[in-house]
């Protein structure tokens, strides 16, 4: 007996069916970080007019979402992250809940009516938005059950379970779950977000999670030397046929010899490159200081140090008011970190009052009498800003 049609159209090898599920999976979360992610809620990146509505056909397709309702959702997570009112984040609603149903937190943020209008502007809403992807939702997944059986038959089920797991477990568990809960964090801004590998290879570099919430408007998620973004690498090569254009990358801060005047260029730079200063501050003052003043056990107070306040429970801060108000070096340079910060908190003005509280910042720090404050305050008078070209690479 003939059971040939048993497999469908394209009868293949299993290793030919293993590479189709991979394959599908790959164009499905190119689909999400470069269109979804990067272009339509961030704007970081032009995609080819052709390019964008294919990866909006294949989302309608592959999962039945929305671009408006995507970029809604994702948008507010970035306006409250990990505050209440965060769509999706495991320190309000619990890791499990969105390792396990994140899907369906995701489905519930979409039918306020009011989050999608207020954060989805901006998103397509042409003929086939409206009459098609928004109007016949399920008609994307049953045409998707249906091409998978007809092109590959019995073993097309195993692709198509494949195909519907991968978004829900990956983007929805993985990236908006263990990314703000395991990993390491490159920055400390002030939300959980962790960077969970440093090789994004399987979520089209949505694992460089932490990068992303430091410079949210960068195309690029990887930030420093050994990690790789293998979405930034697909954008080059889609850039180099005419498909993609690049409109903005992270800043790259780099030091030159220290300007005799500190001027409103200077602030500026400062407030753009913030990450990269609270970075270096971590790395060439808090904890070289920190190992000056704590010889053993240093392990233990270095998170509490460098962490952005707003993330230690209770405990900690009374823990860290402790071992400051033990070490006097280590509360003077902790201050000058909190003090420094207010430049980019948006609560000192107007270009006259930032550029006075910078230069006095400088001064106090030089006359602090810690070496490593000193030094520190001396470079930021050579930050430059590396030109967007060259940021671009």
């Amino acid at each position: 007996m003939d059971l040939n049609f048993l497999y469908g159209l394209c009868p293949l090898s299993f290793w030919g069916y293993v590479l189709v599920a991979v394959v599908f999976v790959q164009i499905t979360m190119m689909a999400v970080t470069l269109y979804l992610h990067r272009d339509a809620a961030h704007r970081a990146v032009d995609l080819h007019p052709a390019l964008r509505h294919f990866f909006r056909f294949w989302i309608w397709y592959s999962s039945g979402m929305v671009t408006r309702e995507w970029v809604a959702v994702h948008r507010k997570h970035h306006a409250f992250s990990d505050l209440p009112g965060d769509p999706h984040s495991p320190v309000t609603l619990g890791l499990k809940k969105i390792l396990l149903e994140g899907a369906e937190v995701y489905r519930e943020s979409t039918r306020d009516a009011a989050v999608v209008e207020q954060y989805g502007r901006g998103t397509p809403d042409d003929w086939m938005e409206r009459h098609v992807y928004s109007s016949h939702r399920n008609l994307g997944i049953t045409t998707l059950v249906l091409v998978d059986l007809l092109l590959f038959g019995v073993p097309g089920i195993i692709i198509l379970s494949v195909q519907l797991i991968a978004m829900p477990l990956f983007a929805a568990g993985v990236i908006n779950g263990v990314g703000h809960a395991i990993g390491y964090r490159t920055f400390e801004c002030d939300n959980a977000a962790r960077n969970v590998l440093p090789w994004g290879l399987l979520v089209g570099g949505e694992e460089l999670h932490n990068n992303h919430h430091a410079f949210p408007s960068s195309a690029r998620f990887s930030m420093r030397r050994g990690e790789i973004d293998i979405g930034w690498v697909v954008l080059r090569l889609l850039s180099v046929v005419g498909l993609a254009r690049v409109r903005k990358v992270a800043p790259r801060a780099l030091m030159d010899a220290p300007r005799a005047v500190v001027d409103l260029d200077t602030v500026r730079t400062l407030i753009t490159a913030r990450m990269d200063v609270l970075r270096n501050y971590a790395r060439t003052v808090t904890l070289p200081v920190l190992k000056l003043e704590i010889a053993r056990g240093a392990g233990s107070v270095r998170r509490l140090l460098i962490r952005h306040p707003s993330l230690l429970d209770d405990t900690s801060k009374a823990r860290l008011q402790q071992v400051l108000a033990e070490h006097a070096a280590l509360r003077t340079v902790y201050d000058f970190r909190d003090r420094l910060s207010v430049l980019w908190s948006g609560s000192i003005g107007n270009n006259e009052r930032l550029i006075a509280h910078l230069r006095q910042w400088i001064v106090e720090a030089e006359a602090s009498g810690v070496d490593r404050l000193q030094a520190f305050a001396q470079s930021l008078k050579g930050y430059r800003l590396a030109n967007a070209e060259s940021a671009a690479v």
